[in-house]
């Protein structure tokens, strides 16, 4: 994996933990308060597949 993508990784792991400790879990997941933290996750988890795939198709287009 590249430097590239895995400074993307490490940047989306740490945007999902700190959004997991920001949710008040007593209260309703999808509560109003919650829900902002909740689509930050939702869009570093479809920021980390993105990573994987273009991982994936850099490695696919290089020749050996």
């Amino acid at each position: 994996m590249q430097k590239f993508y895995k400074v993307f990784l490490i940047l989306f792991i740490v945007f999902i933990a700190i959004n997991l400790y920001a949710i008040d879990w007593q209260s309703d997941i999808l509560s109003e308060d919650n829900l902002k933290f909740v689509f930050s996750i939702a869009s570093a988890v479809i920021g980390l597949i993105i990573v994987f795939v273009m991982n994936t198709w850099s490695k696919i287009g290089v020749k050996k």
